[in-house]
């Protein structure tokens, strides 16, 4: 691929939003964003806070631990501590740099402030809606779409900040994303211009890896799956990215780099690949046009779901795994098109209730579909077009299962969230 042409510039710019750090668990922390915005511009400490928030949200923040704020969970900690802290500018890093009394003023604002949370009055699947009230001002913060899109930044009425709606969440430059068009990219890519990104995803990623393998955080899947199933590289490379998902899911004080707004599927896109390049002493150059195979096919599949689905989004992140893997022992557009669309047809019924530590199982089993699908066709056998939801082309393919976890999804996500909010 000439750099003159379009995809080239539109995939680095893909590679530069969307690949970035994120201190904990990227909902949670999306409120925190917001919340922090809202302190900046109220300018000192609120009286009361009102979040409506969608329901994808309401699931991905219940269950998962907030980083530096001694254990704590749901919508009004992740909140409590973004108000605690402010420093907006750092984006999904907010709550990376938390004090002894930023984390006491949180502990005060959940004691004296009212945090009053309700559902929110929209069809996005992406919304985040903050008013909050000091002895001075009122200030209204919204996020629609994804984690970092202040559509509207309000100060005593007056409009500060109007931002795009993006419904989807996806970049408009994910319409030049195709799996032919990403393995011409790959091959041909100047390394210099992707380098820094995919150093820091390796650097980053592993760091919690090793972290997430201390067998300390969350159910320790990661742990679980060496002691039980022994070290070969499949094996491994499941057990990296499940650590990983371990130490975030259980509140690890350390960043990582995310993939289409989601920890989870950074670390499924990245440990995988870095594991078996690791076992076959690839170059450096041969790891990062793997990575580039992974993280771009992974923002394919999910520009077609959307952001936030009752469709697990380990899945589209542990199959890209698996075609980049392909990819890595020499795999061209066939052998990885046929990986990609045999790892979709084994595992395309996970469902997403809410960031939890059963994440890391999940991305484990995604991850092996993935593998799966390599070694299917490596053997001569694959799914075949009129198999389900497999359709004749990797493309085709893809369209079908965006739709099943885009609108297929859609009522079995307000019963899955229905289920997570019952009283128990």
């Amino acid at each position: 691929m000439q750099k003159t042409d379009p995809r080239y510039d539109a995939y680095i710019r893909l590679l530069r939003q969307e690949l970035v750090p994120a201190m904990g668990c990227t909902e949670p922390v999306a409120i925190a964003y917001a919340c922090a915005k809202a302190r900046d511009l109220l300018g000192e400490t609120p009286v009361h806070v009102s979040l409506h928030v969608s329901g994808n949200i309401i699931k991905n923040v219940k269950s998962v631990v907030v980083p530096n704020t001694e254990g704590g969970k749901g919508i009004r900690t992740a909140a409590a501590i973004g108000f605690a802290v402010g420093h907006a500018e750092r984006e999904l890093q907010v709550i990376s740099s938390v004090t002894p009394e930023d984390r006491a003023e949180m502990h005060h604002l959940l004691e004296v402030c009212p945090f009053e949370v309700a559902p929110a009055d929209s069809c996005q699947t992406f919304d985040i809606l903050v008013d909050a009230k000091s002895g001075h001002h009122t200030v209204r913060v919204r996020i629609t779409g994804f984690h970092t899109n202040i559509v509207l930044a309000q100060l005593d009425g007056r409009v500060l900040e109007h931002g795009e709606m993006r419904s989807s969440g996806a970049s408009p430059d994910a319409k030049y994303l195709d799996i032919e068009s990403i393995i011409d990219f790959a091959d041909t890519a100047d390394l210099a211009d992707v380098e820094e990104i995919l150093e820091r995803q390796v650097r980053c990623n592993t760091a919690i890896r090793d972290e997430g393998l201390t067998g300390k955080w969350g159910a320790a899947i990661g742990c679980t799956l060496l002691q039980c199933y022994g070290r070969d590289v499949a094996v491994r490379a499941r057990a990296a990215a499940a650590a990983g998902s371990d130490a975030r899911m259980g509140g690890c004080e350390m960043p990582v780099i995310i993939n289409s707004g989601s920890g989870n599927q950074g670390m499924t896109a990245s440990l995988p690949v870095i594991e078996f390049a690791r076992e076959r002493n690839s170059s450096r150059e041969e790891l990062y046009r793997a990575l580039l195979v992974s993280n771009l096919i992974t923002l394919h599949l999910k520009s077609g779901i959307g952001r936030l689905s009752a469709y697990c989004g380990a899945v589209s992140a542990g199959c890209a795994a698996g075609a980049a893997i392909c990819y890595l022992h020499g795999g061209k557009f066939d052998e990885v098109a046929h990986t990609l669309v045999n790892g979709l047809a084994i595992v395309s019924g996970i469902v997403c209730d809410g960031a939890k530590p059963s994440c890391a199982a999940k991305i484990a089993s995604a991850v092996d579909a993935g593998i799966l699908g390599w070694q299917m066709y490596r053997s001569g056998r694959q799914f075949y077009g009129g198999d389900g939801i497999v359709r004749k082309g990797v493309e085709e393919t893809i369209k079908t299962v965006s739709r099943v976890g885009r609108e297929g999804m859609f009522d079995t996500d307000r019963e899955i969230l229905r289920i997570m909010t019952e009283e128990t």
